[in-house]
């Protein structure tokens, strides 16, 4: 698949995904500091799913009603890198085919797919 991990998304989990064979581009190496609309614009016109730990992104999606193809909001919190990029993977592999166009919420117990309406 074809991500955009957020420069707040743990390198552990940018590089599991792209050891699992997915096309993963990170904010942080490409161009740190932009702001979440550029972020969103750029997952967007990559047709990529953004993958990220920021609630703004619920705010830019439901309330302004930007374009997206697709956002994985990652709520793991006190959990070790490792066991992070564990649950994410995990979620992806599962699900992955139903994450383009839906806001996801990943937990360690369970994931959360609405679609935009």
């Amino acid at each position: 698949m074809n991500f955009l991990c957020d420069e707040g998304v743990e390198r552990h989990i940018v590089a599991v995904l792209r050891e699992a064979g997915n096309q993963v581009a990170y904010v942080a190496e490409i161009d740190p500091s932009i702001s979440d609309a550029e972020v969103l614009r750029r997952a967007a016109a990559s047709e990529a799913v953004l993958i990220t730990s920021d609630k703004d992104f619920g705010e830019l999606v439901y309330r302004q009603g930007r374009a997206h193809s697709g956002i994985v909001l990652v709520r793991l919190h006190g959990l070790d890198p490792a066991r992070k990029a564990a649950v994410v993977a995990a979620a992806i592999e599962q699900h992955g085919a139903s994450l383009p166009g839906a806001f996801c919420v990943v937990e360690e117990d369970r994931l959360r797919i609405r679609r935009p309406v």
